[in-house]
């Protein structure tokens, strides 16, 4: 039984001298996923499952390249190809400030102006912004039950959902699903339509694997690169134009990934999150000390810039904050 002040206050409670391997997942049971979905969130991706959801969210960004709309707007931008490590370093901090700090936070709040004001530099749809918000919320929870050292409880799952359904409302992102089900059939349905092979898509996917491969020693890459190419499916295959692996191979990426999965499991409960401090990143050595969110991303530009012409159709930046809060629904 979890004490009441562990409830109301999950992660600044002190958390017991040697707490259970089931700690964290006793709380989060104990917890309500909607009204403590950002508190829920924070344990599964920070305490429970750190490295499963930086390699889920790698994922789910690159599965959004596949969508000939998405990757256009990439190549335009040019980042990939100018600065491709600090473009994944800019969105991983972002995103981890969410989900360390809370949307609502200043830092937070800050983090979700630089995000809203580049996407406004550029055309892109509801549906693109839509379907980019359920890829972080579906790639993490499949990737986690089929791969992690447990499986997500289900409060988890739907604190995913309503943490990240509260991102996109902020991003004044239109038509988000209310339940978690009728999403991921919107989401299933929009895949079916928009996957299909693009040079935009072939050209991100490669610089993509370009600096994955780039992370560790020359001798490796060619083995990093077959192995990356394993863990995406047929349909990401197709839209990239990438040979599909062979099934063995695939096999052999997750068994390794499984396996590491089984040592963890035997791991003592993790007592720190693995915060923003964690990230590695290699464009802001010794990050966050010195470093604001609004300093990440390309230069940021104002709402007077945005309004002169172009720029994507969600109206981001709307509210006074400039959160994008002012048209949230």
């Amino acid at each position: 039984m979890v004490p009441d002040a562990d409830r109301a206050h999950p992660l600044t409670a002190t958390v017991p001298f040697k707490p259970g391997r089931w700690y964290w997942r006793d709380l989060v049971a104990s917890l309500d996923p909607v009204a403590d979905a950002a508190d829920i969130h924070r344990i599964t991706a920070a305490y429970e499952f750190p490295w499963d959801y930086q390699r889920a969210l790698e994922l789910a960004l690159y599965r959004t390249y596949c969508v000939p709309s998405v990757s256009a707007v990439l190549a335009e931008a040019g980042n990939f190809r100018k600065a491709p490590q600090k473009r994944y370093d800019d969105t991983a901090l972002l995103m981890a400030e969410l989900v360390e700090h809370g949307v609502d936070s200043t830092r937070g709040k800050e983090s979700l102006r630089v995000i809203n004001r580049q996407h406004a530099m550029y055309e892109i749809t509801n549906d693109d912004m839509l379907y980019v918000l359920s890829t972080f919320i579906y790639e993490p929870l499949e990737w986690i039950d089929a791969n992690g050292w447990r499986r997500l409880h289900p409060n988890e799952r739907l604190a995913a959902f309503h943490f990240y359904r509260g991102v996109g409302q902020r991003m004044n992102i239109a038509d988000i699903p209310e339940g978690m089900a009728e999403f991921r059939r919107w989401r299933d349905a929009y895949e079916a339509r928009v996957f299909r092979y693009a040079d935009t898509n072939n050209e991100i996917g490669n610089y993509t694997l370009d600096l994955m491969c780039a992370w560790y020693p020359q001798a490796v890459r060619p083995l990093v690169r077959k192995a990356v190419q394993a863990l995406i499916d047929d349909d990401m295959a197709r839209a990239f134009g990438f040979p599909a692996p062979a099934p063995r191979v695939r096999g052999a990426a997750y068994s390794a990934i499984r396996l590491r999965s089984r040592v963890v499991r035997w791991f003592p409960v993790r007592r720190k999150a693995y915060g923003t401090e964690g990230t590695e990143n290699r464009t802001y050595p010794g990050y966050p000390t010195g470093y604001r969110p609004a300093d990440l991303g390309a230069h940021p530009i104002t709402p007077r810039d945005r309004m002169a012409g172009g720029g994507c159709p969600v109206p981001h930046g709307m509210a006074a904050d400039g959160t994008g809060e002012g048209n949230a629904r």
